[in-house]
């Protein structure tokens, strides 16, 4: 069984690090002060601000500030500032024993998607596809809060996981499956393969979302996951929004998910709010799951968060 962090609750310490691509201070200000007008104490890593063009900083300094925020006794949640280029250098320099030894709720998507697998992988750590620190402003949709909170500070279990209110899931192949989800953005998922972090699916739900690309690249990705036994280890798969994404060559991410994912006969449900998307699920990584789609549910069996 996974690690549980533990729960979070309002006057607690919020750790920001900045792990891949840098972010404007007035942004990253603006995102602190709304944690802290929640009851929130917010305490920033040493390279925040930090801009060394394509990444903030040096792996090695990303990878410190990471583990100077496990390492904190007082701090207990870990947010990232952003996603975007370079998260999957500071893997090789995170110590997985320590972490393991000291949990901490962390969330995130895009590049994030790396290390919340790794963690997941290595340290056995119960992860969180969820809220980065530039979505804590004033217009963020409520739902969003709702579920991030949800995952993070309430113990309830069995969670049913629900799009929102307009935005149903859809079910494409019948089935009835349980197991740990893994994944998350499609690129930074393939990116993994090959290297030592590469994750396994085996037995596992397989979720996927992606922002911003066209069909034919999306095809691409999906074909080198096929390739790669992805899609015939898994037990399932939960295909999220493409947000953004284009069709071109007559083909769209709908006709992909129609014309690749379905043949494969797993079963199948689409249409999740989630990661790039307007709506965000918060969906744990590593947490047994139940995936339903003789019903059209997805429930979370188990607490993700401990007291």
């Amino acid at each position: 069984m996974a690690i549980r962090p533990p729960i979070l609750r309002t006057g607690d310490t919020i750790g920001i690090v900045t792990l891949g691509s840098p972010r404007d201070a007035e942004s990253i200000d603006s995102r602190i002060q709304t944690l802290q007008s929640m009851g929130y104490n917010v305490i920033v890593g040493e390279h925040v601000y930090s801009d060394d063009g394509i990444v903030a900083a040096s792996p090695m300094e990303r990878a410190s500030d990471l583990m100077n925020m496990f390492m904190n006794p007082d701090v207990r949640a870990i947010i990232p500032t952003r996603g975007g280029t370079g998260v999957s250098d500071i893997i090789p320099y995170l110590d997985y024993d320590k972490i393991r030894l000291n949990p901490k709720i962390i969330t995130g998507y895009s590049d994030i998607t790396v290390l919340l697998n790794v963690l997941y992988t290595l340290a056995d750590l119960i992860t969180f596809h969820s809220l980065l620190l530039i979505d804590f402003r004033p217009t963020t949709p409520p739902y969003n809060f709702n579920q991030f909170f949800a995952a993070t500070s309430s113990l309830t279990s069995p969670r049913p996981l629900e799009n929102p209110p307009g935005m149903p899931l859809i079910s494409r192949v019948p089935g009835n499956v349980t197991g740990t989800i893994v994944g998350g953005n499609l690129t930074s998922f393939v990116d993994t393969l090959g290297t030592p972090f590469e994750v396994d699916t085996t037995g596992r739900i397989l979720f996927i979302e992606e922002t911003h690309e066209a069909a034919s690249r999306v095809y691409r990705m999906i074909s080198h996951l096929l390739h790669a036994g992805k899609f015939r280890d898994c037990a399932g798969i939960i295909m999220g929004e493409c947000s953004g994404c284009y069709a071109n060559y007559g083909k769209s991410y709908d006709d992909i998910i129609n014309e690749v994912i379905v043949p494969l006969g797993k079963p199948l449900m689409t249409n999740l709010a989630s990661g790039h998307g307007v709506y965000k699920m918060a969906i744990p990584i590593g947490a047994v799951t139940n995936l339903d789609t003789y019903n059209n549910t997805l429930t979370v069996m188990e607490p993700t968060v401990s007291l």
